[in-house]
């Protein structure tokens, strides 16, 4: 069953994505030629006033087809005959609509189970919080200069900074304070800890279930940033990325440790995962690498800076040779489920 559930999660998420460029294509008068949910040998299409709809075999992936790499011809919808301003709205699209989804799951999660305020609960013996004078009830507004709206971005931040001196800015008795603290290592779980504990879920009205969503969706765009960050310098490995197959475990594992406590807490949880998982490709399409979302939109701000495109073979040559770097990093990090989760 969590298979299935995966397959939903992830296939809705690409659906939306493609509705994004697909939707500002047809406002902006682009013709588009297929629209597509999964890959591979189509199952299923019909055609609809100049689009064909397509289900296809495997659920892992869409596509929104509109000429993108095509020399521009007499047609008016064709896609280069566009302004460089509509073609940005249309490619940026896909991104964008994956954070206004993350963001409407956001708020009906916060709505089902509330927010987690960064109010300090507890402050552990021994531990830097309680010796710079922090106590239960303070509020954490600020770590190391980044601003806190929600408590699991403290542990975050500690997770993504372990044993790293961090200046905190707090609420104590309506007063703003602040201090620096140097987190200790609790030896019994081998972590560095600040020694602070939160969390718990208050209560949301339509007023704050806005304003966390957009806490959420923040929060969640801004971990994937930091992992990125991690990726590139080194601290985590590439052996550490998940892929489809590490994200059907994952959703499996969660609804098999889920489902003895109800539906509603398995709805919770896997609405959670949908939020990770929107955020994340919202972000990792707008990264400027060949054949994703961002890498065409560093040729169309080349176009706008230029005044006229890069020659489309050449744009064609270099998202061809992305693809080719994506699907090899594709099959890699799969290898890496397969092995992960199986041995």
């Amino acid at each position: 069953m969590g298979i299935i559930f995966a397959i939903i999660i992830f296939s809705f998420i690409v659906f939306f994505h493609e509705l994004g460029h697909f939707s500002l294509a047809k406002k902006n008068g682009i013709d588009v030629e297929e629209f597509s949910i999964g890959m591979g040998p189509t199952l299923f299409s019909k055609e609809y006033r100049g689009t064909r709809y397509c289900i296809k075999l495997l659920p892992l992936g869409g596509s929104c087809m509109m000429g993108e790499d095509e020399e521009a011809t007499d047609s008016p919808g064709n896609f280069n005959n566009k302004p460089v301003w509509a073609r940005i709205s249309v490619i940026a699209a896909g991104p964008v609509f994956n954070f206004i989804l993350a963001f409407v799951f956001a708020v009906i999660l916060i709505v089902m189970v509330g927010y987690d305020k960064p109010v300090v609960q507890s402050v552990d013996s021994g531990f830097p919080a309680q010796e710079a004078g922090i106590e239960p009830g303070d509020t954490i507004v600020k770590m190391g200069g980044k601003k806190i709206n929600i408590f699991r971005e403290i542990n975050f931040y500690n997770q993504f900074h372990q044993g790293e001196k961090v200046e905190v800015t707090y609420l104590h008795d309506g007063k703003k304070e602040t201090a620096t603290l140097t987190p200790k290592l609790d030896k019994e779980s081998d972590y560095y800890r600040i020694g602070i504990g939160g969390g718990s879920n208050t209560k949301a009205n339509i007023g704050t279930a806005l304003q966390y969503g957009a806490y959420e969706v923040k929060f969640w765009i801004c971990t994937t940033m930091e992992s990125l960050k991690m990726l590139v310098t080194g601290q985590i490995g590439v052996d550490q990325l998940s892929g489809p197959v590490g994200i059907v475990d994952a959703v499996d594992s969660t609804y098999q440790q889920s489902k003895s406590y109800g539906f509603l807490i398995v709805l919770a949880q896997l609405m959670n995962i949908s939020i990770l998982l929107s955020a994340n490709l919202g972000v990792m399409n707008l990264l400027p690498l060949p054949a994703l979302d961002g890498g065409r939109l560093v040729f169309l701000f080349i176009e706008m800076i230029r005044g006229k495109r890069v020659p489309p073979e050449k744009e064609g040559y270099v998202h061809l040779v992305g693809i080719m770097l994506l699907m090899a990093l594709m099959v890699f990090v799969m290898y890496n489920d397969i092995r992960r989760v199986f041995f």
